[in-house]
């Protein structure tokens, strides 16, 4: 696949800003690894009267077969053939739309702190692909591309065979598109319409390309005359998908001819909700805090120790901060069922590469749980027997060593306000231990001073004023690079 982005200049505003804005240099021959091949950018001219970038996506068929997708999902013709005879090596498609996404990624926000100016102006801009699949014909590509400022959409068909013309014309044309637009601009409007004209997508299209797709149309998609189209083709015809972008895309239009914005059209009240409130279950609460508690660290990598069936590493893949997510739980029954929950199998490719779902034991070290920013430890040192308790507190604090680690634990004291929990018991029959206030922050305090770490405490839930909240929480924040000593060391190993 290949595509040519190129732009003119004088000397005062040489083309070759170019380089700063895609941030890639003119001199350099750069490439980049895809789930698909390799990306390769290189610039066959660079002066300042005249720059051109190119994207190169060398695809791996091989590996586009290995991974399932080489049926192009989402209506790619002739599907019993596909994984042997197709033109996903040399066609645009989505393929090529995400190696722009990932190599062109800061150019695609428009994010330029060296030429912020040009980033944000409209440039000469000429775009070219050589092969481009249109299933609608030369057409749909001028009424997809019309409407969006290019000054000329030039769709060529390329023919069957020029030795037969009879034949006819094939699904592909040529694209130029020539004219005067910001580079973020024209860079989205491909995001979008690569894969909108090829019709398939090779990759399964999950819940998070709705918000993809609005945030790559932001600006122009609204109020397209195309829109119900593109949409319908770029969530693959999935109609729960389409209705959910379709009433966003409504919103933002007619925010934007009234001037408003989205939350201002949207203000609609659900009496029901508004006037009776509902109690948020402790659960909730515990992941509230723990997300807050990550925020408060800047944690952008965060391990998720006794994971269980993934609710925590749920909620943490809807905040985009989080950008690498590690689930580590002893039970494969428990990683199946969250697998299941976080919908791997169907998960988007970039959703994919943020999570990761890991069988092992806490009380052992593990050189995989070395070098994140943050560990969570919710609710799970309760379920350990109280001598195996040192073994989890050198291999995730003395080992693994994040920079953050934030422990929750049943406030036992809290235990008499629960009117269905008999006196004398535990909250549940797998806890060995439930501890008080006090017993929780001087084993906090012993495991802070002996690896490293300053500790501070948080109420999770209620704060009753006799008996406390019904979770404690405690941040531990890494105050030293030390290790463990050796003591520490033999002590726990014996």
């Amino acid at each position: 696949m290949f595509l040519t982005i190129s732009t003119t200049g004088t000397p005062d505003r040489p083309a070759t800003d170019l380089g700063f804005l895609l941030h890639k240099h003119p001199e350099k021959a750069q490439a980049f690894s895809t789930a698909h091949g390799t990306a390769h950018v290189l610039y066959p001219e660079a002066t300042a009267e005249r720059c051109t970038a190119a994207l190169l996506l060398e695809v791996d068929p091989v590996a586009l077969v290995r991974r399932g997708k080489g049926k192009g999902r989402g209506g790619a013709p002739d599907s019993a053939l596909a994984q042997y005879v197709n033109d996903r090596p040399y066609a645009a498609s989505s393929l090529l739309a995400v190696a722009l996404a990932k190599v062109f990624k800061s150019a695609l926000h428009g994010a330029c702190a060296a030429l912020p100016e040009r980033a944000a102006a409209p440039l000469p801009l000429r775009i070219e692909l050589p092969a481009l699949p249109a299933r609608g014909g030369a057409g749909l590509v001028t009424r997809l591309f019309g409407p969006l400022g290019w000054a000329s959409v030039t769709a060529e068909p390329v023919v069957l065979d020029p030795e037969f013309p009879e034949w006819g014309d094939s699904r592909y044309v040529r694209l130029v598109l020539e004219g005067e637009l910001r580079l973020a601009d024209a860079l989205n409007q491909l995001y979008v319409l690569l894969p909108v004209l090829d019709d398939a997508k090779h990759y399964w299209v999950a819940p998070d390309e709705v918000d993809k797709l609005l945030r790559a149309g932001d600006g122009w998609l609204a109020g397209h005359p195309e829109r119900q189209l593109i949409t319908s083709r770029y969530l693959s015809r999935r109609w729960g998908l389409t209705r959910e972008a379709t009433e966003r895309l409504e919103l933002v239009r007619l925010a934007e001819a009234d001037g408003l914005e989205v939350e201002d059209v949207d203000n609609a009240v659900d009496e029901t909700t508004d006037t009776e409130e509902r109690p948020v279950p402790l659960a909730e609460q515990r992941r509230e805090a723990i997300l807050g508690a990550l925020r408060a660290a800047d944690a952008a990598r965060v391990l998720d120790l006794g994971c269980g069936q993934g609710q925590l590493v749920q909620a943490l893949l809807k905040d985009v901060r989080f950008t690498d997510i590690v689930g580590v739980d002893v039970s494969a029954r428990a990683l199946s069922v969250a697998a299941r929950r976080l919908r791997l199998e169907r998960m988007g490719e970039r959703q994919a590469g943020r999570v990761t779902l890991l069988q092992g034991s806490l009380t052992y070290t593990d050189k995989r749980l070395i070098g994140y920013d943050a560990a969570v430890l919710s609710e799970v040192i309760e379920h350990l027997d109280l001598p195996r308790l040192p073994a989890l507190e050198y291999a995730v604090f003395g080992s693994a060593r994040p920079r953050t680690v934030l422990v929750t634990t049943p406030n036992v004291e809290y235990n008499v306000r629960w009117e269905t929990l008999p006196a004398g018991h535990v909250r549940h029959g797998d806890h060995r231990f439930e501890w008080t206030r006090e017993e929780f922050r001087t084993w906090a305090a012993d495991v802070a001073a002996s690896y490293g770490y300053e500790v501070a405490f948080a109420p999770v839930g209620p704060d009753d004023p006799e008996v406390g909240p019904p979770t404690q929480m405690a941040v531990f924040t890494r105050t030293d690079e030390s290790p463990r000593t050796d003591e520490t060391s033999k002590e726990v190993s014996a």
